[in-house]
């Protein structure tokens, strides 16, 4: 008897996503084709944005980091300029970007050399010049600000709010195991119980907010499932996760993590097809196309309607040996499965609105922004 076949797909438990999760043969198949099933429109969506890191120290190490630098590294990014900042934005208007995703290392002013630059531009802390970063953003270019940067507690968030359009942290992973091994035991903000208050303070304060899971780091099955869980407990108690991002563990020359096995194909079709299942129609399944390259198109299968964040200008710096598709290429993915390829702002149009958007400035800049994707 096949291993799906007992599993009530109308109100999955963790057992049935384990069985999901470890199917195989062609109930891989049938779940691909459920979870397709779902979808409610012939579209697939992107955010055509800039990357600016605007620090690349952080406190974290985390095995598989390709990101963070040292503040002793001669190239290392200690903290933008305004001036570096707002040339960037400037010159992503050209392209038509709508987004600007400013990320940054984890609690970055705890290094000196964060502090010292922080406070020759008079900043306190990397909150109060993200802050800054932000207004500038809304103030001086017509990019909406998305702010991805690991933890902040309430109050942090609570003022960032008022000049990003949405947020994002990945949750990446719920196991506590995983603290003590090479992915997360030098790397304290990847503590599952931090992040979790971290992306419930988003729902509190109703911030439109993109987070998801990173498999392949060491997890097992059961901890993917717990980890969808709970994002999907705090998704259906606050309504704020716009999207959820299933996103692959891949090598990068130079990490710690170099020797370490990347998940499989079918880890992540399987992985990609519970959460399709698992979320709600209107909380969008993303799977990044960059570190996907050849594979992409399968995904399309398993019901994924969003590419992300995607840089006609930009690199990703989180990835950087994975450089994004041209949109043209994406475009031509995206309709030789029998899909439309169609642009949208950093927030979900459901959240624009005075709830998400209590700033009238953004928020009718943000309508701006969606009527000028919605008449092209």
């Amino acid at each position: 008897m096949s291993n799906i076949s007992n599993i009530d797909f109308e109100n999955l438990s963790r057992d049935d996503l384990i069985a999901i999760l470890e199917c195989k043969k062609e109930d891989i198949l049938e779940i691909m084709a459920l979870a397709n099933s779902k979808r409610e429109h012939n579209y697939v969506t992107y955010s055509k944005n800039v990357f600016i890191p605007l620090t690349k120290i952080c406190r974290n190490d985390c095995g598989y980091c390709a990101f963070k630098q040292s503040p002793d590294d001669p190239d290392a990014i200690i903290l933008l300029d305004k001036e570096e900042v707002l040339a960037t934005l400037k010159e992503a208007e050209k392209y038509g970007c709508k987004e600007a995703l400013f990320t940054m290392g984890e609690d970055a002013d705890t290094e000196e050399a964060v502090k010292a630059k922080l406070d020759e531009l008079g900043f306190k802390n990397m909150c109060e010049y993200i802050y800054d970063i932000c207004k500038m953003t809304v103030e001086e270019t017509e990019l909406l600000p998305h702010t991805n940067a690991g933890n902040f507690p309430y109050e942090d968030m609570k003022m960032l709010k008022e000049y990003n359009i949405s947020m994002g942290m990945m949750l990446e992973s719920s196991s506590e195991r995983l603290m003590n091994t090479i992915a997360h035991e030098k790397s304290p903000g990847k503590n599952p119980k931090i992040r979790l208050e971290t992306i419930e303070n988003a729902g509190k304060l109703n911030i439109a907010y993109t987070t998801g899971i990173l498999i392949g780091i060491g997890e097992t099955k059961e901890e993917i499932a717990d980890s969808l869980l709970k994002i999907k407990e705090l998704c259906d108690k606050y309504g704020h996760i716009q999207e959820v991002i299933i996103q692959n563990f891949t090598v990068s020359p130079g990490i710690e993590m170099e020797n370490h096995e990347e998940p499989s194909l079918l880890d992540m079709v399987r992985t990609v097809a519970a959460a399709q299942l698992l979320f709600d129609e209107d909380v969008s399944v993303q799977v990044p196309p960059n570190l996907n390259y050849e594979t992409s198109q399968i995904f399309l299968l398993c019901g994924t309607d969003d590419w992300g964040g995607v840089s006609p200008l930009s690199e990703d710096y989180v990835n950087p040996s994975s450089p994004w598709p041209t949109l043209e290429k994406l475009e031509k993915l995206t309709n030789d499965a029998g899909y439309e390829l169609k642009e949208r702002l950093a927030i979900y149009e459901k959240y624009i609105n005075e709830k998400y958007i209590e700033n009238p400035v953004l928020l009718e800049k943000t309508k701006r922004g969606q009527e000028e994707i919605e008449n092209k």
